[in-house]
């Protein structure tokens, strides 16, 4: 780092420094090791880390916030900031989140996303990424098994923090960025997973044994059959929702005949 913040003189200059400095912190976030609405480590912690002086530091993130990567909150501190524009996604996620025929086509673009985040993660995947892994399945595994003490919101979020798990080990960073953009849908997704299946046993069965699944696969280093997993995985979610739904109408259709509706 020392060299990088010296001018082609040898001088260090200001500016340089406050760009190296810049880039290196959206690194981190690109990284996925800063995340979104996350606070920053202090500026001691920041400058031993970026090996830079405290003045340096502050200009660098100034630059940030010019930038809107990053955004300080009045007494709290700096924190990263939302990534995607909420005014120009806003519309577009309403009309999503309000239409349920569109779970079905994120059930597939989660399908084709998830299944590549697996297998990159299986390939990739270090040491730390895998500890990570084993603990948000640890989370999931303990809500799985005391099922009717968690509320569905909390199964969600642990089965989401798994499969994000997964996502951030395949080291690229535009699929994990993605990923995250469709965040707050893809939560409603797992949540509509867990409020309609859970409760049956056959089908919470099934879920629970893909996600053991696709977690040995991906830990045990196996690319191919990881990425097989997590597809047959979403998409056999996307088939029970599509019997489900079945299920009610012939419901609503003998309930009809039954009460002699004209």
């Amino acid at each position: 780092m020392a060299e990088q913040l010296q001018s082609a003189s040898g001088v260090p200059e200001r500016r340089q420094i406050a760009d190296v400095v810049a880039e290196r912190i959206e690194r981190l976030i690109t990284d996925g090791v800063l995340k979104v609405g996350q606070a920053l480590p202090s500026e001691r912690r920041l400058c031993e880390k970026l090996g830079c002086s405290r003045s340096a530091l502050r200009e660098g993130l100034r630059v940030l916030r010019g930038l809107g990567v990053i955004e300080t909150r009045h007494g709290k501190g700096s924190f990263v900031a939302r990534l995607s524009a909420e005014r120009d996604t806003s519309p577009l996620l309403h009309l999503f989140s309000s239409q349920p025929r569109t779970l079905y086509d994120l059930l597939e673009v989660r399908a084709l996303l998830e299944s590549e985040a697996a297998r990159l993660a299986a390939l990739r995947g270090t040491v730390a990424d895998f500890v990570m892994i084993r603990r948000r399945y640890e989370d999931l595994a303990v809500r799985s098994g005391v099922c009717a003490e968690a509320s569905p919101e909390e199964h969600a979020r642990v089965d989401h923090a798994f499969h994000r798990a997964i996502s951030e080990a395949s080291h690229n960073s535009v699929l994990v960025h993605t990923l995250q953009s469709l965040s707050d849908l893809m939560l409603n997704s797992v949540f509509a997973s867990v409020n309609n299946l859970y409760h049956r046993p056959a089908h919470k069965h099934v879920i629970d044994r893909q996600h053991q699944r696709l977690y040995q696969a991906v830990v045990e280093r196996q690319p191919e059959r990881a990425g097989l997993i997590a597809r047959e995985h979403i998409n056999s979610v996307r088939e029970s929702f599509v019997e489900i739904e079945q299920e009610e109408q012939r419901l609503v259709r003998a309930t009809m005949r039954l009460e002699g509706w004209n």
